[in-house]
């Protein structure tokens, strides 16, 4: 599961990428997320973000009737959140591929104690 303050920064990408493959309610999507091992994503943090998109142009909300209570309020991407989502799409891979490549540095780099220089390969046998 991601980390909370990480969830913030990458909401907004992953709803819209949801919303590509399909119109949601706001339960059924945070249940993808859970599913897709992304986050529970608690409603006083995903509300606000539908709200957002919807606010911004990027997704539409509809009313539609339910077989099991009361009518929901699907959200359909909009061609301007398809636009949005292809250039957050291209950020997020950059960042991406930037963070990998950090953690692999940091992976194959000896290790080091602040104000000391490496050990060398005849100190460490």
């Amino acid at each position: 599961m991601m980390p909370k303050p990480w969830l913030h920064g990458f909401l907004d990408l992953c709803l819209l990428a949801m919303l590509r493959e399909r119109a949601d309610y706001g339960y059924g999507l945070a249940q993808r997320l859970a599913t897709a091992g992304v986050a529970d994503v608690p409603g006083g943090t995903l509300y606000p973000a539908l709200l957002r998109l919807e606010e911004q142009g990027l997704a539409v909300p509809r009313w539609a009737p339910s077989e099991s209570g009361p009518r929901r309020k699907y959200y359909e991407i909009t061609p301007a959140g398809l636009a949005a989502l292809a250039a957050q799409a291209r950020q997020w891979a950059t960042f991406r591929d930037g963070v990998d490549t950090l953690l692999t540095a940091q992976v194959s780099a000896p290790v080091t104690v602040s104000g000391s220089a490496p050990a060398s390969p005849k100190e460490t046998r």
